[in-house]
């Protein structure tokens, strides 16, 4: 690939995009970013300095700080900071700060993986490729919990699937970019699948993209 080459991943929390990401990027050797990371620093940001989440300057500054190099996931990954994200990202302002930074890192050679909520529809709509992975609330929640526990934490099935819907519902009725399939987006819906189901799919649809686009 000797021209920049994005690839754009959608989709709800806990559906498998974040893992096929990593995959996809390993595989064909693009930069990786993980958008909700973004918002998640933002976030621990705030966070740290005991602010509340709807205070508007201060997450806009935050924003302006963030180095979308330097998002260290181990600290980002904590569940109740992905609650606060998903509050500050509604903030119209943080997500046009954002987006900027995103797009500037989608443009850097060789291209790029990036996953989130609204990369098909408003960071790269010009994507190459355009997934939307999805599955169902329950799975995802038996996702969620079978995680926690394999790292010998507790959690209660329904305030896990509880929490999901009102992700979902916050996600996708925000009025700033909310959380949709682009309308060229291919639709991966992993319910049924194990992640190697769900790459090898992916994988099915880019390289059948490139092919086309090496014969042109």
């Amino acid at each position: 690939m000797t021209h920049v080459f994005t690839i754009a991943i959608d989709g709800p929390a806990g559906a498998g995009k974040g893992t096929l990401a990593r995959r996809l990027a390993d595989h064909y050797r693009l930069n990786l970013l993980d958008t909700g990371l973004a918002y998640r620093a933002v976030a621990y940001a705030l966070l740290q300095l005991g602010l509340p989440l709807d205070n508007v300057s201060a997450a806009e500054t935050a924003a302006r700080q963030v180095d979308l190099a330097k998002l260290d996931r181990s600290v980002l990954s904590a569940h109740a900071i992905g609650e606060a994200a998903s509050k500050v990202a509604v903030i119209p302002t943080v997500r046009r700060i954002l987006v900027e930074k995103q797009r500037e890192f989608a443009k850097a050679p060789p291209g790029a993986v990036l996953d989130g909520r609204d990369i098909g529809t408003v960071v790269c709509p010009d994507a190459d490729i355009k997934l939307y992975v999805t599955a169902s609330a329950e799975v995802r929640a038996k996702r969620r919990l079978d995680e926690i526990e394999s790292i010998g934490g507790t959690a209660n099935f329904d305030e896990i699937l509880a929490d999901i819907v009102r992700r979902d519902e916050r996600d996708m009725g925000r009025a700033s970019s909310p959380l949709k399939p682009a309308a060229d987006a291919h639709l991966l819906d992993t319910s049924e699948m194990a992640i190697e189901a769900a790459f090898l799919a992916a994988k099915t649809i880019i390289d059948d993209v490139l092919a086309k686009r090496n014969k042109a």
